[in-house]
């Protein structure tokens, strides 16, 4: 019993709350949120459940740790001293590739609104906008748009492309069907819709989203005293 007690001290010395928060992150990657067990944290960690309950409280805190993790890693590297226009962008895609390359981090933002992560975000942004010169009663209308933009297009985005995996999708094959089935649509009904699957087929997602971080910050910035 001695001996089986130090292994356990010994084991649980040597595991640390971001060694969980990155295995967690890879199982999260690998199997959504579904596979995402304590059972399977401790086999990848070659620990008990019990040494994991030392560091986080439970799944939803695990997730929430795993989001903030990346979102805060993510907005490190947006650009640091550049020009609050940049600096908008090279936040927004930073976001917009973190949620392509962990689609579940949609959901868990969504979940915990008022939290470390989102608050990040918020700041993030709202600095930014701040440094555009908007007047004081326009700050949050302007970030809290620009924060919607952001997360709505790329969980969106997210979501498409995790819908593609699952269902071994081609990117250019779907859309160039969608594309035909637009065409195909009454022309009094749908003139919008049928005069834009010419571009569906051949439109790029990344710079379609920081053209929409333009026109937003282009609107933002009208708001300044002139």
């Amino acid at each position: 019993m001695v001996t089986n007690t130090r292994r356990t001290q010994r084991g649980e010395s040597s595991l640390s709350r971001d060694r969980i928060i990155d295995t967690a992150i890879a199982l999260l990657d690998e199997s959504g949120e579904a596979g995402l067990t304590f059972r399977a944290l401790a086999e990848r960690l070659s620990t008990g459940a019990g040494a994991i309950y030392w560091h986080v409280a439970d799944k939803d805190d695990l997730v929430g740790a795993a989001c903030d993790a990346i979102v805060a890693a993510t907005l490190a590297e947006a650009r640091a001293g550049a020009p609050a226009r940049a600096a908008i962008r090279a936040i927004g895609l930073g976001l917009f590739d973190a949620l392509d390359l962990h689609p579940w981090i949609g959901a868990a933002l969504m979940r915990s609104p008022g939290k470390m992560p989102m608050v990040r975000i918020m700041e993030g942004i709202g600095r930014q906008v701040q440094a555009l010169g908007v007047p004081p009663d326009a700050l949050w209308t302007g970030a809290s748009t620009l924060l919607h933009y952001v997360l709505g297009v790329a969980g969106q985005n997210a979501a498409n492309a995790q819908f593609a995996r699952t269902h071994a999708l081609v990117r250019e094959d779907f859309l160039a069907e969608v594309a035909g089935q637009w065409s195909a649509l009454d022309a009094h009904a749908f003139p919008f819709t049928r005069a834009a699957a010419a571009r569906l087929a051949q439109h790029d997602d990344r710079a379609d989203f920081l053209a929409g971080i333009d026109l937003i910050v282009a609107g933002i910035a009208a708001a300044r005293p002139v």
